[in-house]
C-alpha cells in the first residue's frame, strides 16, 4: 500500500510552506511524489518547491473534487507505477472540498489515507468562514489534523476565538496551535499520523494515576485512613460530574442534532456548487522583467482597491531586472515578496471572487 498525506486549507493559509518543511525536516529519506491541483490554468507552486528535489506533478485544468476525479485516479495510478514512492503528498486547490478529494483518493486500490490535514489561518478564520462557508466548513469538517498559522502574530484572544469557531464545525480532532517555527517537521508529522487530542490525553492520564494508586495503594473499601477517606470523598465528586457530564452530553447532543440537520439542508441547498461557481482566477504567463518594489506596489493595490474584485491569493514567479528571480505571494493585508529560484518563464495568479480580469492584467502591465 501506498501512503498518501492530503494537505488541505483555503487560499493563502501556508500549505506549500508546511509542506517545504515537511520535506526538510519530517519525511527524513523517504520517497516522495507531490500532487499538486491548481485553481486556474497556470502553476506555481511548483516553482517553489523545485528546490526540494522531489518528483513534482502539478494538475492545472480543473479541480480533483470536479471534473478531473477519473483523471486524477488515473494520475495517482500513474505516480505509484513510474516512481513507487513511498509517500504521496497531494496539495489540492485551496477552494477544493477535502470531503471529495479523501473520496477520490479512497477510490484508487493500493492506496492508504495517512494524513488529512487543514491549515488554517488564524486571522482570516472568521472572515473566511463567513463569506465561504460552504467550502471552508467542509475543510474544517473532514481534517484528520487542523493545523493553524501565522499564529505568532495575533491576540490571544483572536486565536481562542478562532479555535473556539473552529470547535464549532469539527470538535475531535486535533488542533495545531503553536508557531511552526517552535516544532520540528518531526513533530508536526507525528501530530498529524499519531493524533491525540486533549480527551484522549486526559483519558491516559487518568488511567494511568489509577492504575499508579491501585498498585501502590491497595485497600478495602471500609478502610478509614486519611488518604481513602479522601479517595471516597474524590469518587462522591466524580459521580456528581458524570452526571452533570452526562447532562452536558445530552445536551451536546441534542444539539449535534440541530446541527446536523442544518448541515443536512445547507448542504442540499449548496449541493451542486463547485469552486468555479464561487470563485474566479487569472493565470498568466510573461517574460516581462519587474524589480520588487513593483511587484510590491501591485499587491498594496490588490489590497486597497476593490476594482480588482475580492481578492484573496495572488502569488507568481517573475524575472527581475538584475538577472534575478522574484517570487512572490499575497493573501489580504500580508505579502511576502522575495528572490527564488529561476522558472521557464514568469507566472502570475490571481484568484478570488467576481475578478476583474483586464483590472488585474492592467495592474502588472501585461
Amino acid at each position: 500500500m501506498t501512503k498518501v498525506d492530503i494537505f488541505s486549507g483555503f487560499l493563502g493559509a501556508g500549505k506549500t510552506t508546511l509542506i517545504k518543511k515537511l520535506i526538510a525536516d519530517g519525511y527524513n529519506g523517504a520517497k516522495l511524489v507531490l500532487i499538486e491541483n491548481e485553481f486556474g490554468q497556470i502553476g506555481i507552486d511548483g516553482g517553489f518547491l523545485k528546490e526540494t528535489g522531489i518528483e513534482i506533478t502539478e494538475m492545472n485544468s480543473g479541480c480533483i473534487c470536479c471534473s478531473l476525479v477519473g483523471d486524477f485516479g488515473t494520475a495517482l495510478k500513474e505516480v505509484i507505477d513510474k516512481f513507487s514512492p513511498d509517500r504521496i503528498l497531494i496539495e489540492p486547490s485551496g477552494v477544493g472540498k477535502l470531503s471529495d478529494v479523501v473520496a477520490a483518493v479512497k477510490r484508487v486500490e493500493g492506496t492508504e489515507i495517512c494524513g488529512t490535514v487543514t491549515v488554517i489561518d488564524a486571522s482570516k478564520c472568521r472572515v473566511y468562514l463567513k463569506n465561504f462557508k460552504e467550502f471552508y466548513e467542509n475543510q474544517i469538517k473532514y481534517a484528520g489534523t487542523i493545523i493553524l498559522s501565522r499564529t505568532g502574530n495575533i491576540a490571544q484572544d483572536k486565536l481562542d476565538q478562532a479555535i473556539e469557531l473552529i470547535r464549532a464545525i469539527n470538535d475531535h480532532s486535533q488542533i495545531i496551535t503553536t508557531p511552526w517555527d517552535e516544532l520540528s517537521g518531526v513533530q508536526i508529522l507525528k501530530a498529524i499520523e499519531e493524533p491525540i487530542t486533549a480527551a484522549d490525553m486526559a483519558a491516559a492520564l487518568l488511567e494511568a494515576e489509577e492504575h499508579e494508586h491501585h498498585h501502590h495503594h491497595d485497600h478495602d473499601e471500609d478502610c478509614d485512613c486519611e488518604e481513602c477517606r479522601s479517595h471516597h470523598h474524590h469518587d462522591d465528586d466524580d459521580d456528581d460530574e458524570d452526571e452533570h457530564d452526562h447532562e452536558h452530553e445530552h445536551h451536546h447532543h441534542h444539539h449535534d442534532h440541530d446541527e446536523d440537520e442544518h448541515e443536512h439542508e445547507h448542504e442540499h441547498e449548496h449541493h451542486h456548487h463547485h469552486a468555479d461557481e464561487v470563485f474566479d482566477s487569472i493565470g498568466f504567463e510573461t517574460s516581462k522583467r519587474f524589480t520588487q518594489d513593483q511587484i510590491k506596489a501591485a499587491l498594496e493595490s490588490l489590497d486597497e482597491n476593490s476594482k480588482y474584485g475580492m481578492i484573496l491569493r495572488s502569488k507568481g514567479i517573475v524575472a527581475g531586472e538584475n538577472g534575478e528571480w522574484i517570487h512572490f505571494d499575497y493573501v489580504p493585508g500580508e505579502s511576502d515578496v522575495r528572490t527564488g529560484a529561476s522558472d521557464v518563464t514568469g507566472k502570475i495568479v490571481v484568484i478570488g471572487s467576481k475578478v476583474n480580469k483586464e483590472a488585474v492584467k492592467g495592474l502588472f502591465g501585461i
